[in-house]
């Protein structure tokens, strides 16, 4: 072995290894990071406990189903208000506040379970309030990072944005799984709350962000003036479109459960089937200083969502379980590299007076598609089978993309160096 040999693994992982430069260099963004992480953790166990609660209470899948509606409408219409209310006010406020009535409603539920309250009637409007809280804020939280930081460190923060995201996907729901089964559901419901509080007391410490000199007043016309934008900004439009393909033909979400039973004879493996998309984009992120060095961005956008893709595609395949676990993993990990991307070229892209309405919108159709994805692969799954659901999702997936990256030429000519000419 040579004297140089001990030195080369150092600098390969410095060269993949997570960019922390961001949390080093900016106080403002530190905090703001680390709230969010402490607040995400939280978060992701709300779904659980209401879940575990409204079953309790009713003894009907459907009634924990009909909850679905309490999350999906505050985020396909509030998310873009919120964005709206973020351009025009001060972004730290808005964060603050929507973490405050997250902490609220989260307390009520803590409360009427301590009461021993049994109506589905009040958990369902409580986790609505939950999630109109969190709908709120979402526009500040993505729009905050460009205010902290420089925008050459944007893919870095963008990266680390979703080492907390992902890393809240996977701690939090076993994380109240585990507590509901040692301490029960109601202080189980006290640790969501207690990390809410912690998260807003941390947040205090992120600078305030006042509006752009130039912001308009929350109305109609503005909000509207958000779509109005991504209708002309088609380097962005381009990569809406695209991840909205891979997520309507390749979410296979809801056959996971069928599959658990009838492909891999393992009822108990649904939740790791679920959980594998997290745990690949979770690792993407903590390998993710090569994005710095990449400049065709849109390019890097093109060949993830197409790997998001061929990976589904060759899960609908696969009849060992681990095998399937990895290529979901696989799967994960390009939608990762894609949202990195994704995030990106939005914030840079867009001036910081729309900022906030491209965060609700871009969040809106995020958090959306999943749900219209998980419908088409029940559908097509009920009228051929679930590998073919699968399968043509995949294929689906990277065709639509290709097409869509044809229509928009724009999305691979974007360059990083020069960003708003390429534009």
């Amino acid at each position: 072995m040579t004297e140089t040999e001990p030195r080369a693994a150092p600098g390969l992982f410095a060269r993949i290894a997570v960019d922390v430069t961001p949390l080093r260099d900016s106080r403002g963004f530190r905090n703001l990071w680390l709230g969010q992480s402490i607040a995400y953790v939280a978060w992701r166990m709300l779904p659980v406990l209401v879940s575990v609660q409204m079953f309790d209470i009713t003894h009907s899948s459907l009634a924990v189903g009909i909850l679905a509606i309490a999350q999906f409408v505050p985020l396909v219409t509030l998310t873009i208000v919120g964005g709206a209310l973020a351009d025009a006010h001060d972004r730290r406020r808005i964060l603050l506040g929507s973490l405050a009535g997250v902490a609220l409603a989260t307390g009520a539920l803590a409360a009427v379970t301590a009461a021993g309250t049994r109506s589905a009637i009040v958990i369902f409007v409580l986790t609505l309030l939950a999630w109109s809280s969190f709908s709120l804020g979402a526009g500040a939280v993505r729009s905050l990072t460009p205010r902290l930081v420089p925008l050459e460190q944007l893919p870095a923060a963008a990266a680390l944005n979703g080492l907390y995201n992902n890393l809240g996907l996977v701690v939090g729901p076993a994380f109240a799984g585990v507590l509901i089964a040692q301490i029960g559901l109601g202080w189980t419901y006290v640790v969501a709350v207690a990390g809410m509080v912690v998260a807003l007391v941390v947040t205090l410490g992120v600078p305030p962000v006042p509006p752009a000199h130039d912001a308009q007043r929350v109305t109609i016309g503005s909000v509207w003036e958000g779509f109005r934008y991504v209708a002309r900004q088609h380097v962005v439009l381009g990569f809406f479109v695209i991840d909205s393909v891979a997520m309507i033909f390749g979410m296979p979400a809801s056959l996971f459960p069928q599959m658990a039973q009838e492909i891999f004879a393992s009822p108990a493996s649904v939740g790791f089937l679920f959980a594998a998309p997290a745990v690949g984009a979770f690792a993407a992120s903590l390998v993710s200083g090569w994005v710095m060095r990449v400049n065709r961005q849109g390019v890097a956008i093109v060949a993830a969502a197409s790997g998001w893709g061929i990976a589904i595609a060759a899960f609908g395949f696969t009849t060992t379980l681990w095998i399937a676990l990895a290529l979901l993993a696989v799967a994960g990990a390009f939608d990762q590299v894609s949202a990195i991307f994704r995030s990106t070229i939005v914030l840079t892209v867009t001036p910081d007076h729309m900022r906030g309405r491209l965060g609700g919108i871009e969040f809106a159709q995020v958090a959306s598609t999943p749900a219209l994805g998980n419908l088409e692969a029940g559908a097509i799954a009920s009228l051929t089978s679930v590998r073919f659901s699968i399968v043509f999702g995949g294929i689906a997936c990277v065709v639509g993309t290709l097409v869509t990256a044809a229509i928009f030429p724009v999305l691979l000519r974007y360059d990083a160096r020069t960003p708003r000419a390429a534009a």
